[in-house]
């Protein structure tokens, strides 16, 4: 038929969770490697992912979810999708919280247990009929999170006092610097991006060190400058793919101080960014409506929308 889109070389689509032998553990989902002229069986593609990510001291790989797709095939999907009426692709943009993971240089770790434990619960209810309530306690700095004004300034607002507007189904925009040298993320690495009234994701490439060692240490960070560029182009909301927005040798943290005495939430620790499109989403890192919490970890999206360009650059 004449339009059939032609099959370009095959490539491996996966889930994947790696551990260390330092204890830490990083977790990716839909995954792609691309090669062509074999089938890849599962401890190839533990191969390939390890060497592809230069991970070292990696006590075990698992594989699952694979699928193998043609280069085109997200090209066919979207378009069976929007012809079908089903709901937008949708994309995980976090980390996963472990009890006993380091989430920050110097903070406890999280401590995940049993309130009740499926085993205590039996005897409370039906024969054959138990439940399970857990209980965490952790640094609301934790993973995937976002800080609100509170978090720089007493008396700004709240995770309970974040608007929707700023935190919910915001258009969004990738910065794409995975690659680029030196750690500072400056204005002019953000000025070719049309970033008003939209989320703006800095994706650096750190996200994908995610329980490594080093992943806190020498991290990429935004500057003075370019945090004032963001408030001033009208920024909604700003997230990275590090641990920390500013750079953490300097107490003064201009960073969190500007975008937050303008009410714009900082998102940190995002992950998965690679996965979207430049821009034709809609993001969210909403949280829990918590009065008194300054900060909270959050389950981060993205919800691809129809239409979804390929490069969001401005062309003169």
């Amino acid at each position: 038929m004449g339009n059939e889109i032609p099959a370009k070389g095959p490539f491996v689509q996966f889930d994947f969770e790696v551990s260390f032998t330092h204890g830490g553990r990083l977790e990716g989902q839909r995954f792609r490697l691309k090669e062509d002229g074999w089938e890849a069986g599962e401890s190839q593609l533990a191969e390939l992912l390890v060497r592809e990510l230069q991970l070292q001291s990696v006590r075990e790989v698992r594989i699952f979810n694979t699928e193998t797709l043609r280069e085109n095939d997200a090209e066919v999907e979207d378009a069976e999708r929007r012809s079908s009426g089903m709901p937008a692709s949708i994309i995980d943009l976090s980390h996963t919280i472990a009890h006993g993971m380091e989430t920050y240089p110097g903070f406890p770790a999280p401590q995940v247990s049993d309130y009740l434990s499926h085993e205590a619960s039996k005897g409370r209810y039906a024969p054959g009929v138990t439940f399970n309530i857990g209980r965490i306690e952790m640094v609301a700095n934790s993973g995937t999170s976002i800080d609100s004004p509170a978090h720089r300034y007493a008396g700004g607002a709240d995770v309970a006092g974040l608007p929707l507007e700023v935190t919910a189904d915001l258009d969004g925009v990738v910065v794409r610097l995975a690659g680029f040298t030196g750690r500072a993320v400056l204005r002019q690495h953000l000025e070719g991006y049309r970033v008003s009234n939209r989320a703006v994701l800095i994706e650096t490439g750190r996200g994908r060190s995610w329980g490594l060692h080093g992943y806190f240490e020498e991290h990429p960070y935004l500057t003075k400058d370019a945090a004032a560029y963001l408030r001033d182009e009208g920024a909604l909301l700003v997230a990275i793919d590090s641990h920390n927005i500013d750079d953490t040798s300097d107490p003064d943290r201009p960073v969190h101080t500007i975008l937050l005495d303008a009410g714009i939430p900082i998102v940190e620790n995002l992950t998965g960014t690679e996965q979207l499109p430049d821009e034709g989403f809609r993001f969210t890192a909403a949280p829990m409506k918590i009065q008194g919490m300054s900060a909270f970890p959050i389950r981060a999206w993205a919800r691809i929308t129809d239409g979804a360009a390929s490069a969001s650059r401005q062309h003169s």
